[in-house]
C-alpha cells in the first residue's frame, strides 16, 4: 500500500483546487493508498535562497534542501512517497507565488548540474500536477498559459520520472459575483457551468488520483 500526497497552492481551502485534490485523493484511496492533504497557506516558509548546499561536493546537504522552516517535514515526507499531486490555481500566468516557492525547494536539491541532466532523486514516481483557472480554454492559449505549463510537467517528469496535467478551466471564483466589479463575466453561464462541467473535472481528478496510485505501487 503506498502514499500519495497533495499539495494545495491555493489560498482556499474549500474552493475549485482543493476541491479537486480532495476527488484525487479520493481516487488514489480507492485504489488503496495512504493519502494526505497539505495546504502551503498554512505553512510559514521561503523560497530557493541560492545557498548552494545542496550542490555543494561532500557537504552535509548535498541533494537536499537546508532550510530549515515549517517546508523541511513536508519534502521529507515527498522523498518518501510514492506519488503526489500538485494543484494551484494560475495567478498572472503562472502557479501561485507559494506554489513557486514549494517547487525551488521542492525541485532543486534533486537537480544535478551534470551533461546527463540526471536526478537525485532515489526513485521513479509517478506526478501529476491540476492546474485550475478563471478563463477558458482559448483564451488560456491565446495568453500563453500552456507554456509555462508544458514546462512544469516537464521538470517534475525529468526529476521524478512521469508527470501528468489536468487543465479545469472557466471555473467559478466567487459565490456573488455581484459583490466584485466583475463585468467581463457573464454570472449566470458561470454558475451554470459549474453545475455542469465542473462535477465532470473532478470525476477526471478521481481518475487522476486513482492512476497515480496505482502507477506508483
Amino acid at each position: 500500500m503506498g502514499t500519495v500526497i497533495a499539495i494545495n497552492g491555493s489560498p482556499r481551502k474549500s474552493w475549485n483546487t482543493a476541491t479537486l485534490l480532495e476527488h484525487a485523493l479520493r481516487g488514489a484511496e480507492s485504489a488503496g493508498a495512504k493519502t494526505e492533504l497539505v495546504h502551503l497557506y498554512d505553512l510559514d516558509y521561503k523560497g530557493c535562497t541560492s545557498c548552494f548546499a545542496c550542490k555543494l561536493k561532500d557537504g552535509k546537504s548535498y541533494g537536499k534542501c537546508a532550510m530549515k522552516d515549517d517546508l523541511t517535514p513536508v519534502l521529507e515526507r515527498i522523498a518518501g512517497a510514492d506519488a503526489f499531486i500538485l494543484g494551484s490555481p494560475v495567478y498572472i500566468g503562472t502557479a501561485t507565488g507559494e506554489m513557486r516557492s514549494f517547487l525551488e525547494r521542492l525541485v532543486f536539491p534533486y537537480l544535478v548540474y551534470d551533461r546527463e541532466r540526471s536526478t537525485l532523486f532515489p526513485k521513479k514516481i509517478p506526478t501529476a500536477f491540476i492546474h485550475t483557472m478563471g478563463v477558458d480554454e482559448s483564451r488560456a492559449k491565446e495568453m500563453g498559459y500552456d507554456v509555462p505549463i508544458r514546462l512544469m510537467e516537464l521538470v517534475l517528469g525529468r526529476i521524478f520520472g512521469a508527470s501528468e496535467t489536468l487543465l479545469v478551466t472557466d471555473t467559478l471564483q466567487f459565490d456573488d459575483y455581484a459583490k466584485y466589479v466583475s463585468s467581463a463575466v457573464d454570472p449566470a453561464e458561470k454558475a451554470k457551468r459549474h453545475r455542469e462541467v465542473f462535477p465532470e473535472d473532478c470525476r477526471k481528478a478521481y481518475d487522476l488520483g486513482m492512476r497515480i496510485a496505482q502507477a506508483g505501487r
